[in-house]
């Protein structure tokens, strides 16, 4: 039997079928093949194997046989690269270290943890690292965001904003400003109810890096808040569409401009819930968005008379 004809589409790369024109396609590890669903036709038969030249059976194995630690991160102070000497009186094997030799340890241990933190910038970085662990635990950030946050700091520190400001202050301001590069849903008062500095020093912190620090940040969007309220206050899907369309067709007539995102999505829901007979108090969405009854009440009215909503009492 003969084999099959690769094709190749030279302009759009490997990934298009010549033959059908399929994009999906079956990779066959045994025999270094990838080959199209629809037709069957071999796309590549020169598939290089990017894993380990060496084979395990059991966890044990693997871990004696690698040679590779774990991935950089910027959320270390030394980004993962840097060794430490353990603080047990054991050697690699196991074996208890003899009694002459321990004195010995202990100084090139001490030296070892001397020379890791040699620089201000890098205590600094250690301090900051810390601080940012506990906080984006407490606020449940996701690991990439809080990747993007140790960027960020790490800039700030490089342009010296640091100095004479608190580290927590920036840690706060660069975690805040990675959520709304993911547009992940925290607001400023959220932060601060976990940061220890007031609402006043963090807005401080966040205006000085965005002035000084080179970065893309959206504006923060009602939309982006509005899964996390209707998780809070438990309202149905077709209310969260309502809402999000209230704030859509605001947005395209200008009523968005200059105002609260939270405030907005609140008074959103509001009238969301009211139109599809899903309704919240007042106080109950106030308290989930983070804003007061009266900025719910003056978003509320602003969207029901420029939108020309009727609601029903």
């Amino acid at each position: 039997m003969a084999k099959p004809v690769r094709a190749i589409d030279r302009k759009a790369g490997i990934g298009v079928c010549t033959i059908c024109g399929g994009n999906e396609f079956y990779q066959d590890s045994s025999r270094g093949e990838k080959t199209c669903t629809s037709c069957g036709c071999v796309i590549s038969d020169r598939h290089v194997d990017t894993g380990p030249e060496w084979r395990a059976f059991t966890a044990e194995e693997r871990n004696a046989r690698a040679r590779t630690g774990s991935p950089m991160t910027l959320t270390m102070a030394d980004k993962g690269l840097a060794t430490t000497i353990g603080w047990s009186d054991r050697d690699a094997n196991g074996r208890s270290i003899a009694a002459s030799q321990r004195a010995a340890i202990y100084r090139m241990r001490k030296w070892q943890i001397r020379t890791m933190v040699h620089s201000s910038q890098h205590r600094n970085l250690s301090i900051a690292m810390s601080e940012m662990d506990r906080l984006t635990s407490q606020l449940g950030v996701p690991h990439e965001t809080k990747e993007t946050a140790a960027l960020v700091y790490r800039k700030a520190l490089n342009t010296r904003l640091v100095r004479g400001r608190s580290i927590e202050g920036m840690v706060a301001a660069s975690i805040y400003l990675s959520c709304r590069i993911h547009k992940i849903p925290r607001q400023l008062d959220e932060v601060v109810n976990e940061a220890r500095i007031n609402r006043k020093e963090l807005g401080q912190c966040v205006r000085l890096i965005l002035r000084n620090v080179k970065l893309k940040v959206p504006l923060a969007s009602a939309n982006d808040l509005m899964p996390r309220i209707s998780s809070d206050l438990a309202l149905e899907g077709k209310t969260v569409q309502t809402a999000i369309g209230i704030i859509n067709n605001a947005r395209s007539r200008g009523l968005t401009a200059g105002k609260d995102p939270g405030g907005l999505a609140a008074a959103a829901l509001y009238i969301a819930g009211i139109i599809e007979n899903d309704r919240r108090t007042q106080r109950e969405i106030a308290e989930a968005s983070n804003v007061t009854e009266v900025t719910v009440r003056n978003r509320y009215k602003d969207l029901a008379i420029n939108l020309q909503i009727t609601i029903k009492p």
